[in-house]
Formats: C-alpha cells, sequence, structure tokens
C-alpha cells in the first residue's frame, strides 16, 4: 500500500532533521493519511478511500464527494477515485 493520497496525490517528501548543532541527517516527511468511507449522493452508496486529512477538508469545503470529483483534475486522481468519478458522471447523465 502506497503512502500517496487517493484524491490529490499528495505523497512523501525528503528534507533534513537539524540538530541544535545543525546538525542534518535525511528524513522523511510522510502525509496524513485515513481510510474513510465518503458517502456519494449520486450513487446512493458509500467509497472507500485512503486520503490526506487535508483532502477530508477540501471534500466538506466543496460540499460532498461528488462536487469534489467532478472538479478535481484526472492526473492528480488514482485508479480506484477515477473509476468512482466516470461512475458519478454516468449516472448524472442518465439522471438529467
Amino acid at each position: 500500500m502506497s503512502r500517496v493520497c487517493e484524491l490529490t496525490g499528495k505523497g512523501p517528501m525528503t528534507g533534513h532533521n537539524v540538530s541544535h548543532a545543525n546538525n542534518k541527517t535525511k528524513r522523511r516527511f510522510l502525509p496524513n493519511l485515513n481510510d474513510v468511507t465518503l458517502q456519494s449522493e449520486t450513487l446512493g452508496r458509500g467509497v472507500k478511500l485512503r486520503i490526506s486529512a487535508s483532502a477530508l477538508r477540501s471534500v466538506d469545503h466543496r460540499g460532498g464527494l461528488d462536487k469534489f470529483l467532478a472538479k478535481a483534475k484526472d492526473t492528480e486522481l488514482s485508479a480506484n477515485a477515477l473509476k468512482v468519478k466516470k461512475e458519478i458522471a454516468k449516472a448524472q447523465a442518465a439522471q438529467g
């Protein structure tokens, strides 16, 4: 399981631990990933995703998973999230 957010593509970054004596050693900054089930109003079911805490706030800010995925770039989404986005678009086209 990779340490990459399925909605934003946010992954590990590298940097340094810096001591009081200004010694630098390599380290990794890992994203704050959480396993969540987000509800899709269009599909009427939950979708399990592994997303960062900042992505979860962004989903809430945009008004839910359906609206977030509608504005999201396909290049940032994982294969699973891209599949869900296409399912939602297909269901919305059938409704309206």
